[in-house]
């Protein structure tokens, strides 16, 4: 028995120590296997991209339980044989990036990025993000991320940035990209539109007001939007206003004196909301400003672009919106036109990077028209999109989330794509006078690159395909796409996972994937969701040098079913760690049992065996039936687990290796073999020998998905060992 099992197991020694020597080995990468002859050139393939983190500094848990999903079935599908590539990448996450380094440019320097202009920024930005790229490596080693390096992409690199240049510009040929006045999330804080996904929605209590608007009475939680309602809406069979004619006008009293407002008849009011009449704000609601569209109405500003109101407002021109509303409902009350205040509790939309509250507004911006039908396919964005799913050449897994998709891709807007930052993709397009050049830079003086940069979501859009090298044909490309799954939060679903489906079916002509994973949040031990100002955070790193990796990744899947929130605790995780020592101390007794002649004799047979079958019956008549019976139970734990993880229930099968290991191996059958040991029964001796020797080899290659380093530390000097490293070892066969 080799010495080290003479003392506990020691995650931060053996860890650090073994991740180096797989890195080194060259088995991450699916070509280094092939020259290793551990995969022939003609296997199957397994190929994931990894969801690139943001370069914004250290990993959180979330992203610790997307590494322990994604490394299992990674050296899952490797351990089968199959041509593995599981790809790396960070992402430059524009706004969050940029704001990271603008809020510390104000507090060391005081200057905003105006003071220092755009190229040192960029070059700070740039410093930061290469600072947090290390930090992020090093953490997803830590947790024993088995991903190819060599192959390891930045969604602002070179590759990927002529990737984006080729999409934008094929897609502004087909028409599908345009410049045009529509609504968007605009952050007064952060001077720029913001995507969907980077809104913050936070409850807020406050008062829902009533007014007297000419014959009726409208609501509002927002009285300092209302200087420029001209329009009065009501559905078309709504019997109260049945009266009243679609272009009707009325003259009627209204904040700032008489106006004239005109009836609007339109389906989208809901009736049972308030009085069933409201009136609209086209410039400050996409609502309302889509009324407009359809009937063609005028747009009004109310307020600006730093969030206080416009000379429309009059007396309250230039005052912030929180100063002006109770100025606004006094003078409504003073001219008799507020009819009640009601308690009122809403939920208000605010930018997750800077805290602004957002404020609606349109702005001339660049969009990518999801209704337009594209050149040679027949269909718009939108239906490439939904058919995938819908014809189930992308599952959904869990899919009670295929509906969620649907309702949203059904009810797509435009996607705006330009932002107004300075770090990202700069909008690949050139003006000079009347001219204009798209997608790269034209040859010639006098031309200027449009100031705008591109949503983040368009560059991470394309990577399961850029990262494989496109536009070029690559053989990468040839062998690896489609990927076959994507594993990510379900929170992104929309914001990117149906953005990939976008652009690779638009692009590519196919899926990006066939199977998309999607795991829950993880929360602390009590349900809530982890934050700074709770105090609640677990670190992965701190988690994994306290427990191990190990321990860690354990805790984070077992039990742990797709789309569902997850808890975790140090308690939870150090009962993995306690899993990881009973692994270890039944691998000692194993080992000291089993006795090094008989360990040989096993180890001698075995080579002439197909690499990762199991010895049958036939080939170990040394076993006695009370041990054949052990043997055949451990085959259809296999049977279950391999088919747990070919149907992504890999939380099913981490559970049920626990208790096989913890509650059967070492519970029931090594507290049996005591007295056998210590018996006189030669043929009794010889069966269990041989019998712990195929449960620990078998139980170690089924666990190694979950549980990498111990399982490869232990394996390491078992008498049975068939390749350099359990990594690539063979999944057992029965």
């Amino acid at each position: 028995m080799p010495e080290k099992f003479l003392q506990p197991y020691n995650p931060a020694e053996t860890e650090p120590r073994l991740y180096e020597a797989w890195e080194t080995s060259g088995y991450f990468n699916p070509d280094t296997c092939i020259a290793n002859g551990t995969t022939p050139a003609d296997a199957e393939t397994f190929s994931m991209v990894l969801p690139p983190p943001n370069v914004t500094g250290r990993l959180h848990m979330g992203h610790a339980l997307m590494l322990a999903i994604q490394d299992a079935f990674t050296r899952y599908h490797r351990m089968q044989g199959k041509r593995t590539l599981w790809l790396p990448g960070t992402d430059h996450a524009a706004i969050a990036t940029q704001s990271v380094v603008e809020k510390q440019l104000r507090k060391d320097e005081n200057k905003s990025r105006h003071d220092i202009g755009r190229d040192e920024l960029l070059k700070r930005i740039e410093q930061f993000a290469n600072e947090s790229h290390d930090t992020i490596v090093s953490q997803l080693k830590v947790m024993g991320a088995s991903v190819d390096w060599s192959r390891e992409a930045f969604t602002l690199d070179e590759v990927r940035s002529r990737a984006v240049r080729t999409v934008f510009k094929r897609m502004y040929d087909d028409g599908l990209i345009y410049r045009g006045h529509r609504i968007v999330n605009w952050d007064p804080k952060g001077q720029t539109t913001i995507s969907d996904d980077e809104v913050i929605y936070q409850e807020e209590k406050a008062t829902f007001y009533y007014f007297t608007y000419g014959p009726f009475t409208i609501g509002t939680a927002r009285p300092e939007t209302k200087f420029g309602d001209k329009y009065v809406v009501m559905h078309p069979d709504d019997p109260r206003y049945k009266e009243w004619k679609h272009g009707q006008h009325i003259d009627l009293e209204w904040i700032n004196g008489p106006i004239t407002a005109t009836v609007i008849k339109d389906t989208s009011i809901d009736m049972a909301f308030g009085t069933g009449v409201m009136t609209i704000t086209p410039w400050h609601s996409a609502v309302d400003f889509d009324i407009a569209e359809r009937h063609e109405l005028d747009k009004e500003q109310i307020i600006d672009e730093y969030g206080k109101l416009l000379p429309i407002a009059g007396e309250f021109a230039g005052v912030k919106i929180a100063e002006a509303r109770p100025k606004i409902v006094e003078k409504l009350r003073e001219k008799g036109l507020l009819v009640k205040e009601e308690p009122y509790t809403h939920n208000i939309a605010t930018a997750e990077r800077t805290g602004g509250i957002i404020e609606p507004q349109i702005k001339l911006q660049w969009f990518i028209d999801v209704n337009r039908e594209v050149p040679g396919h027949g269909k718009s964005l939108k239906e490439l999109m939904l058919e995938p799913v819908r014809t189930s050449k992308i599952r959904i897994i869990p899919d009670h989330f295929e509906k969620t998709y649907f309702h949203w891709i059904e009810n797509l807007r435009d996607w705006c794509i330009s932002r107004q930052i300075w770090y990202g993709h700069r909008v690949p397009v050139w003006y000079r006078g009347e001219s204009i050049a798209v997608g790269q830079e034209p040859e010639g003086e006098g031309w200027t690159q449009d100031e705008d940069t591109l949503d983040t979501w368009f560059s991470s859009g394309l990577w399961t395909f850029s990262t494989l090298g496109w536009p070029d044909p690559t053989n990468d490309f040839e062998t690896y796409h489609p990927t076959d799954l994507l594993e990510t939060g379900h929170d992104i679903l929309f914001f990117w996972v149906a953005r990939m489906i976008l652009m690779t079916e638009y692009a590519v002509g196919t899926i990006p994937f066939r199977a998309v994973y999607l795991h829950g949040l993880v929360r602390d031990a009590q349900g809530r969701k982890m934050s700074k100002s709770l105090g609640n955070n677990l670190d992965p790193l701190d988690v994994a040098g306290k427990f191990g990796a190990d321990a860690a990744r354990m805790a984070l899947v077992v039990g742990n079913t797709p789309g569902t929130d997850l808890r975790i605790s140090e308690d939870k995780v150090k009962g993995y760690k306690h899993f990881a020592n009973k692994l270890w101390n039944i691998a000692r007794f194993v080992l000291e049992n089993a006795g090094k002649e008989l360990a040989s004799e096993f180890s001698e047979g075995r080579k002439t065996r197909p690499s990762g079958t199991e010895p049958s019956v036939e080939e170990t008549p040394a076993l006695v039936p009370a041990d054949i019976a052990h043997l055949n139970a451990l085959n259809t734990l296999t049977a279950e687990v391999t088919e747990d993880f070919e149907n992504y229930r890999i939380y099913l099968a981490a559970e049920k290796l626990y208790h096989y290991a913890w509650h059967e191996l070492a519970d029931k059958i090594l507290e049996e073999s005591k007295p056998i040991f210590a018996g006189d029964d030669a043929a009794a001796k010889t069966s269990r020998a041989q019998l712990l020797l195929l449960l620990l080899d078998r139980t170690l290659r089924l666990l190694h998905p979950f549980m990498p380093f111990v399982t490869e530390e232990i394996w390491q000097s078992l008498p049975t060992k068939d390749a350099d490293y359990l990594m690539v070892a063979r999944w057992p066969r029965t």
